[in-house]
Parts: structure tokens; C-alpha cells; sequence
């Protein structure tokens, strides 16, 4: 009679835990050739755009579970480009993101949050040389998709558009900014295409 209880409530306790937890945020992987991070920053009347050639993510997302999803990304700051081989050699240097010391940009999500239809909020850190903020991003989710070229795969797409002070991230130490030459906020945009086999 005990171990009939015993395998019962070993059988719930599976059932409502193990299967709950097999019910977690889809995994994908970032497409590289078709995502990207572009930026924009103005340069005296102009704006200067370049984008970032390598960067690493971590995606799980389900709109049905939201409380496991997440977005996690890494960029290799060396790989900036602006198609200009000095300015980049200058950005890279201590005058900018040192990159030297600072190899790497990241950000860890720590909630994501739907505020109507296909609209979200990805929450969490954002490290930028040696500061770290919590920042709160809109992002659109743009639904998920057969690819035309692989029947065996999906595809989803992500997009997000942000502005940062770069001097809050030490980005600089403002010398450029107060001559008028260098803005201060840049502009960036994070559009992501991600795929999984069926």
C-alpha cells in the first residue's frame, strides 16, 4: 500500500514538474548572413554609419513562454566597420572603445515582457567597456515563418532600434563632442533572422 503511494506521488510529482519544465522557450540560431548591427552617429552635419561584422547570440523565445526566453548577445568590437580603415583604427583606440582592454560588448536579458500584439520588451544588462546598465528595449517580433529555400526549417524575425549615449559608457571622453565634431547618441539597429529545423 505504501509503495503503491510512493509511485503515485513520484508519478504526479513528474508529471507536473517534469513536463512543465520540458515546456520551455523555443532554442534558435542567429542567421549571420542575413542579421546584423548597424549604427549611426553624427559627424558634424553628417552621419557616419557602420556596423558590427561579428557578433554571438543566444536566442530562446516562445511567446507562450516568455518566462524562459531570452536573448543573449556578444560583439567582437575589433570587427567595427565604417568603411574607412583609419576612422576604424581610431575608434578602436583608447580616444573610443579600447579595444585592447575592452575586447567585447554584451548584453544578458533578464525578462522579456509583450505589451501588444507583436510588440515586446527585452529587459537586462548592457556592458559597454567597463559599465554595465540596466536598460529596457522595444523590440517587434515578426512571427516565424517555413523558409523558402529549406522546407525543413523555420524562420523567425527579430528587430529592435535603440539610441546610446556613448558617453555614459565611456565610449570617449567627450573632447570630440564638446569641438562639435562627434555626436554624442548613436543610433542603432539590431535585425535578427533566426532559424530551426522543424
Amino acid at each position: 500500500m505504501k509503495k503503491t503511494i510512493f509511485l503515485n506521488l513520484a508519478i504526479m510529482l513528474l508529471v507536473t514538474f517534469g513536463f512543465n519544465n520540458g515546456a520551455m522557450a523555443i532554442q534558435w540560431k542567429v542567421d549571420a548572413d542575413h542579421s546584423g548591427i548597424y549604427f549611426g552617429i553624427n559627424h558634424i552635419y553628417s552621419t557616419v554609419k557602420g556596423y558590427f561584422n561579428e557578433f554571438e547570440s543566444t536566442i530562446d523565445f516562445d511567446p507562450e513562454h516568455l518566462a524562459d526566453s531570452r536573448f543573449d548577445f556578444t560583439v567582437n568590437v575589433k570587427s567595427i566597420n565604417t568603411n574607412n580603415g583609419k576612422r576604424d583604427s581610431h575608434l578602436l583606440s583608447e580616444d573610443f572603445f579600447d579595444a585592447e582592454k575592452y575586447p567585447e560588448m554584451t548584453f544578458k536579458s533578464s525578462a522579456i515582457s509583450r505589451t501588444a500584439g507583436n510588440q515586446y520588451i527585452v529587459e537586462g544588462t548592457l556592458t559597454i567597456k567597463d559599465v554595465s546598465q540596466t536598460i529596457r528595449l522595444p523590440f517587434t517580433f515578426f512571427g516565424v515563418k517555413e523558409n523558402p529555400f529549406n522546407k525543413k526549417q523555420l524562420v523567425a524575425g527579430f528587430e529592435t532600434r535603440l539610441e546610446i549615449d556613448r558617453l555614459a559608457y565611456h565610449v570617449g571622453s567627450g573632447k570630440f563632442h564638446q569641438m562639435g565634431v562627434v555626436g554624442k547618441d548613436v543610433k542603432v539597429l539590431i535585425t535578427v533572422e533566426a532559424i530551426r529545423d522543424k
